[in-house]
């Protein structure tokens, strides 16, 4: 598309960065579109994101109280870390839907970044996720570089947020 029918479908030029996420229309479009059918089998995605992350970072599972005693087979059994599961990829559809609006994703990431602080979770841990979050993502959406770059921008702009109050000393 070009010229004037191009800035219609996308809402103003696809190519300008949003000041507050960094993000182009076109990369939030990317992000949307990749992520579909991802959370379209939520629970199925989620425990495998979450199994991967506890095989490359075992002492993350120390952070699940409930699964922490199981083998892998037995998460899924775990009503307890399927309602985390279903919690964690409704926070990412959330964030990623809302992505349009920026300031409303950055405070959704300062409370998440609060509510993980209370739990000892460190900058390394969501280092690790991410790691972990794009490597299943080559694997198994096979990705463009582009999109790729989309999410790497988009988590990068959640993060951001999420170390502000993460690392925050107020109310320890």
């Amino acid at each position: 598309m070009g010229g004037w029918l191009s800035y219609l479908w996308w809402g103003g030029n696809p190519d300008v960065k949003n000041p507050i996420s960094g993000l182009t229309r076109r990369e939030v479009y990317a992000v949307q579109q990749s992520w579909a059918p991802v959370y379209a089998d939520a629970v199925t995605n989620g425990t495998e994101l979450l199994r991967r992350l506890f095989n490359a970072y075992p002492e993350t599972k120390e952070f699940f109280k409930m699964i922490k005693k199981l083998s892998e087979e037995e998460y899924t059994s775990n009503f307890q870390f399927k309602a985390h599961v279903i919690n964690l990829m409704s926070a990412l559809n959330l964030a990623v839907a809302n992505l349009n609006q920026p300031e409303v994703v950055a405070a959704m990431m300062n409370k998440l970044g609060e509510s993980h602080r209370k739990r000892s979770i460190q900058e390394k841990h969501f280092h690790g996720l991410k790691e972990v979050i794009v490597k299943m993502f080559i694997e198994v959406l096979k990705l463009d570089s582009g999109t790729l770059g989309a999410w790497d921008k988009t988590v990068n702009f959640w993060y951001k947020n999420i170390f502000t109050t993460l690392n925050s000393n107020d109310a320890r």
